[in-house]
């Protein structure tokens, strides 16, 4: 029996690597299934895209070694999105704002959670956060 995965990762390309067909090769090479979450892909640009990838592992890895050996920076959507606890004072904002509820109030403490587990990488809690405790990781 082949052991399925499905997991959110987030790709970047170097101004050198924005345009080559990688989805097209994890669909055809390797029989992936790909969800894009996100993506912000410009011509001769640094850019990323956030994907769930889904398929057989072996086949997953195979596809997660094909899109290194294309120059493509692969990430977990989880280190993509980071919250500093430090500046966050619990204001809720980007409680209203998250799709997945990776950010939510814990009713016992009333203090902010963030399960970067159920994170899609979305990037919309950065802006609303007043405190600026929700940051995308640094490369």
């Amino acid at each position: 029996m082949t052991k399925e995965v499905s997991k959110r990762i987030v790709l970047y390309f170097s101004k050198s690597t924005w345009d080559k067909p990688i989805v097209y090769r994890l669909v055809k090479d390797y029989d992936l299934v790909f969800n894009i979450l996100k993506a912000e892909v410009l011509p001769r640009q640094e850019s990323y895209m956030v994907m769930e990838l889904s398929g057989p592992l072996s086949n997953y890895r195979k596809g997660i070694k094909y899109l290194k050996d294309c120059g493509i920076v692969v990430k977990p959507v989880e280190k993509d999105i980071q919250r500093d606890e430090e500046k966050c004072y619990h204001c809720g904002a980007c409680t209203a704002i998250c799709p997945t509820q990776a950010l939510h109030v814990d009713r016992a403490t009333m203090e902010i959670r963030f399960d970067n587990k159920l994170c899609s990488g979305c990037g919309l809690c950065i802006p609303v956060c007043p405190s600026r405790a929700m940051q995308t990781a640094i490369l």
